[in-house]
This record gives structure tokens, C-alpha cells and sequence, in this order.
């Protein structure tokens, strides 16, 4: 796990600021504390970058940019192919010699045999750039459920990309200007979402996307996955019995464990009490793995409350046999940390502050990589989404005229609603007749008529026509056989992506710690998306009957809860905390402190 970052002046007569790339990449320090490298063409306008945190083969011909002499070309990655083994043999059949233990030169060797066809055969997390010096072309890819980052500005004939957006502007030559759409779906979303960023000169790589420009070009975004599309491929799909469904997902999970568990050096455990995690470890230690490690994170305020997750973590790690830490943080150590945890956070998110401290928590026992159960409520159901959001539709969308009148009464009677009740209400028939806007109005933090409201009138009529919100989330959704797969898709493409999967990645990489994600992987999800997608539901009772008998029963029939961080609470204590309560505060805090 690391940070990449390069300059092209593919159509300029400048030549790329060596200087510059330094800054760009010292700004990512944490993300790669184990190494630091740069690399320039002799021939090209083109520069590359790379901090390390060394994970598989942490020696140092493992060491980034790496080049391919023979092939004429160079790499800087971030991420960890989990099939990196098996690709080394269809290498050595296709007459590649790999010369190193990396998964790093991997993808020199796939992209040598393959070209760009090469994301095909890729299993892991990853964003990476490679530069064909043959063909003066910078080929670059992001994984297909985006868990890795890939910022890019592209100004006047120069692309500049890494793996955090303050890297960027830590340059000195991307302008630092808000973007109207990243502050309206900031506020809407409580992340924002991609392909914007909360900077109006950096995007961000759609994940499943790949980036090529070509000297004197313009560069070429093309999609090779998408979820969406995946579970639209399913509308045939049969229901699948009790025993074949779990056969299968215990299949499954079993598979990607044993690929995630894949390192050079230990590999720990976030623990909560939910089932994902539960699980995650239970299946690891049935499977043979042994001296497992597991965190907790619990919170002074919650002590002694149903909110307090330790003590049936404690009783999984006994279970199990794990060594096991649990860490508290009350308001004092946030005080302290508050700043910090800010400027890691890159672009505003409204969540992702337990995930910084539980990181900084493995870390100080000793672990650079961990396992996270993220994913799981997203294909396994988890959520109160997949209830009421086909429940709203089924009922709003059979009446005749729903939407405009609804529209007309919102209108109305908005403001006379939002005094006396959630603001949601108003919006119920104008945005409950199909599963995009049902899925908007499920997820919102704020409703787009409300915006106008907190932020300046412009940047939301501006934002809100850049973002397209409504039609993307109908165009996820569309043509998918079920609402339940049409939610799952939704949850997956916005509020895995946008919010806990980099969430996970900043506050990982705040404290140099690898979080890996086996439920969000491209082929566990291919092996049981006509289940995800068909009229079959796949849910957490499902997964709860994976583990053998010492997982606690307390879990195994444990309802779905959340997580509860009382960072807002903590903030309304300070001087110059929100005077909003609750998750819109935080958010309106946030974007107060955007430069922070």
C-alpha cells in the first residue's frame, strides 16, 4: 500500500517540474514511510513518483518507480494484486521472466503480454500508471470497486495525478478553487462523489476505469467493469435453495480470505460485533490460520452500554484464540487528535473517524496490514435500505402522479413539514416512485430543495446541474430483475464507494496501516451475483451460518445496529464546534474546515 504520484506534459512545450514532483510526493509520506523513489524520462516529458509501505516482498527489488528495461517501461502502483501468483505463472507460459517476488512487476509483465486488456485478469485493489516509453504512452487503471484512489488534474496539455488530492495541491500548480459539485454532493451524500472532487481542478478516476494519453493526445477515460452492469446480466436468474446458497457463499468466502490473507508480513483483524467481522475471523482461524490478531475500538462514553462493542469482541477473541486489543478514546484524545484527523481526511466525509483511531490502535500493535468486514451489508442485505426503500417504491409507485404532485406539495408545504418533523417526509411522493430517488431520499443528509438554504444559492444551482444526481442513481439502478439488487447495486456504486471505502483508505493511510476489504472483491461478487441481483435473497443469517459453533450465539443472532462514534457530541463541547446537531452539523462543520 502506497502513494503514486506523476507529471506528463503530453501537449506542452514545458518541461515537467522535477521540483514539483518532489513536493507532490512528500506530502504522501504516510502513505509509503518504508521508501521513496523518483523517476524522470531521458526522452519524454514525463516524470514518475512512489512512497512504499512494504507488504509483498518488502525487499528492495520491490522498490517503485520500477522499470522493465527490455519492454522500455516504467510503473509506480499502489495496491496488492491478490492473484499475483498464479499471474506469474501465465507469465512464465507467455515467455515473461519475472525476476522479482513483487506483484508490482506483475503488472509490468501483464501489461507487456496483454496491453490494456490487462485489467481483465486482475484480482485486488490497486491504481497505477505505466509508461510505455515505445509508444510515449501513460496507461493508467483504477480497481474495479475504487478501494485505491486515483486524483488527476489535466490543465493546458499537462496531466498531474496522485493518490490524495492535498498531494496534488501540496504542488503548487492545481488551483485550490472549490468545485460547486463536490459541495452540493457533499452535503447531499455526506461524501463526495466521484468522478468529482471537493476541487474543482482534480477528478477523481472512476473506479473499474482506465486512463491512456498519448504524446500530442487528449487523454481517454474507458470503463472495463461496473457493477451495475453485472447484476443487469443476472435478469434470468432462478432462485437458489438454502443449501446451495450458503454451499456457495461459504465457497466463496472461503476464497477470497485465503486470497486477502495473502502478505510478507502479519496481517491483523479490525473486530467489531457484528457478523462481517465475526465471520471474517472465525473462517480464517477454521481454515488453518493461526496467531490471528484482532483490534476493537470502544468509546469512554459508551462504557457499559449497548453502544459498547468490547465485550463481545473480547468473547470472539477468546472464542477464537485471537490476540486481542481493545482501545478506548474519549473527548480529551480527540481534542488532541481533531487537527490531524482533519487534514488526513483530504475531502470532506461525515464519517470514517472510527476507522482513523482503530488504525492508529493496530498500528501501535504492531500491524501494517489489517482485514476490514466492509462490504458485507451491501450484497448480504444488511441495511434497512433494502426494506424500505422497495416498500416506498411498491407503494408510492403505483399511485398515478405521485411525482408531481408530490413535487407540488413538497413545495408547499417543505418548510411548514421540516419544522415539525424529518424534512424527509415532504419529499416522500415527489422522490418515492422510482428506486434512484427512493434511494436519495433514503441516503440523504440533506434533500436538494433544502440546500439553497445553507449554501450560496449559485454554487447549488451550478452544482446540482453539474452533479446529475437524480439520473445517475436512475441509471444505476435500471434494468436490474429486482429492487432488492437494484438497492444492492446503489449501495455498492455510491455509499460503499464514496463514503466507507475511503473512508477506510485516508484514515488507514493517516497511520501508514494497509485495510484490506475481502467482501468487496470483483470475483466473490461474480460468483454469487445472480443471488445478489435474482429473486433469491443472499442475507446476514446466511452468512452467520458459516462460522462453527464457538462463534458466540450473542453475534450469530445479533441484529444489524451500526457503529456509533460520538464525534458530533464531542464537537458541540468545543468553542468552535457546529451549532447543528447531529450528522448535518458534522457535515456543515466539515465543509467549514475544508482547508483545514
Amino acid at each position: 500500500m502506497c502513494g503514486i504520484a506523476g507529471i506528463y506534459a503530453y501537449s506542452s512545450s514545458q518541461e515537467v517540474d522535477q521540483a514539483e514532483l518532489s513536493r507532490i510526493n512528500d506530502a504522501m509520506t504516510p502513505r509509503g514511510p518504508d521508501g521513496s523513489g523518483q523517476w524522470h524520462s531521458e526522452h519524454s516529458p514525463i516524470g514518475l513518483a512512489h512512497r512504499r509501505l512494504a507488504i509483498i516482498d518488502p525487499t528492495t527489488t520491490g522498490a517503485q518507480p520500477m522499470r522493465d528495461v527490455e519492454h522500455d517501461l516504467t510503473i509506480t502502483y499502489n495496491g496488492e494484486i491478490y492473484n499475483y501468483k498464479e499471474l506469474q505463472r501465465y507469465l512464465a507460459s507467455k515467455g515473461y521472466h519475472v525476476r522479482t517476488g513483487s506483484d508490482t512487476e506483475v503488472l509490468l509483465g501483464l501489461y507487456a503480454v496483454d496491453g490494456e486488456a490487462m485489467t481483465e485478469r486482475l484480482r485486488g485493489m490497486y491504481a497505477f500508471a505505466i509508461w510505455d516509453e515505445k509508444r510515449k504512452r501513460l496507461f493508467a487503471a483504477r480497481d474495479p470497486h475504487g478501494i485505491k484512489p486515483f486524483y488527476f488534474s489535466n490543465d493546458r496539455g499537462v496531466l498531474r495525478f496522485a493518490s490524495s488530492i492535498k498531494a496534488l495541491l501540496a504542488g503548487g500548480a492545481v488551483s485550490r478553487q472549490l468545485d460547486p459539485a463536490g459541495q452540493v454532493g457533499f452535503l447531499l451524500l455526506g461524501y463526495v462523489p466521484d468522478p468529482f472532487t471537493i476541487r474543482a481542478a482534480i477528478e477523481a478516476l472512476p473506479a473499474g476505469h482506465t486512463l491512456t494519453v498519448e504524446l500530442g493526445g487528449e487523454p481517454d477515460i474507458r470503463r472495463f467493469f461496473d457493477i451495475a452492469d453485472l447484476l443487469r446480466k443476472q435478469h434470468d436468474a432462478a432462485p437458489v435453495a438454502l443449501e446451495e446458497r450458503r454451499a456457495r457463499l461459504r465457497e466463496a468466502m472461503d476464497d477470497t480470505i485465503a486470497h486477502h490473507l495473502v502478505a510478507d508480513v502479519p496481517v491483523g483483524f479490525f473486530l467489531s460485533a457484528g457478523v462481517d467481522s465475526t465471520t471474517l475471523i472465525a473462517l480464517a482461524a477454521m481454515t488453518g490460520h493461526e496467531h490471528l490478531k484482532t483490534v476493537t475500538l470502544g468509546f469512554d462514553i459508551y462504557r457499559g452500554t449497548d453502544r459498547d462493542e468490547r465485550g463481545l469482541a473480547e468473547a470472539v477473541a477468546k472464542a477464537y484464540g485471537t490476540e486481542h486489543q481493545s482501545i478506548e478514546i474519549g473527548q480529551a484524545e480527540f481534542a488532541g487528535e481533531r487537527d490531524r484527523l482533519l487534514h488526513a481526511m483530504d475531502q470532506p466525509s461525515v464519517d470514517g473517524t472510527n476507522t482513523y483511531f482503530v488504525s492508529r490502535a493496530a498500528v501501535s500493535a504492531g500491524l501494517k496490514t489489517t482485514i476490514s468486514g466492509t462490504g458485507g451489508d451491501e450484497f448480504l442485505q444488511g441495511y434497512p435500505s433494502f426494506t424500505t426503500i422497495p416498500k416506498v417504491v411498491r407503494t408510492v409507485g403505483r399511485l398515478p402522479g405521485a411525482a408531481i404532485a408530490g413535487g407540488m406539495m413538497r413545495r408547499v408545504a417543505g418548510p411548514l413539514i421540516s419544522r415539525m418533523t424529518s424534512p424527509k417526509y415532504a419529499s416522500l411522493f415527489e422522490l418515492g416512485t422510482n428506486t434512484g430517488d427512493a434511494y436519495l431520499l433514503r441516503r440523504g443528509l440533506y434533500l436538494p430543495w433544502e440546500l439553497p438554504s445553507v449554501l450560496d444559492p449559485d454554487i447549488v444551482r451550478v452544482g446540482w446541474e453539474r452533479l446529475n444526481l437524480r439520473a445517475r442513481l436512475r441509471d444505476d439502478a435500471a434494468d436490474i430483475s429486482t429492487l432488492e439488487g437494484q438497492v444492492a447495486a446503489l449501495e455498492m456504486n455510491w455509499y460503499m464507494r464514496g463514503q466507507l471505502l475511503r473512508d477506510a483508505d485516508w484514515a488507514g493511510m493517516a497511520h501508514s496501516l494497509e485495510i484490506r476489504v475481502p467482501l468487496v472483491d470483483r470475483v466473490l461478487l461474480a460468483s454469487l451475483a445472480d443471488i445478489v441481483a435474482g429473486p433469491t435473497r443472499l442475507t446476514k443469517l446466511d452468512l452467520a451460518s458459516l462460522p462453527d459453533q464457538r462463534m458466540p450465539d450473542a453475534i450469530r443472532h445479533r441484529k444489524k445496529t451500526g457503529f456509533h462514534v460520538p464525534v458530533r457530541d464531542w464537537l458541540m463541547a468545543e468553542s468552535d464546534g457546529p451549532t447543528e446537531r447531529k450528522t448535518r452539523g458534522w457535515a456543515r462543520f466539515l465543509l467549514d474546515h475544508v482547508d483545514a
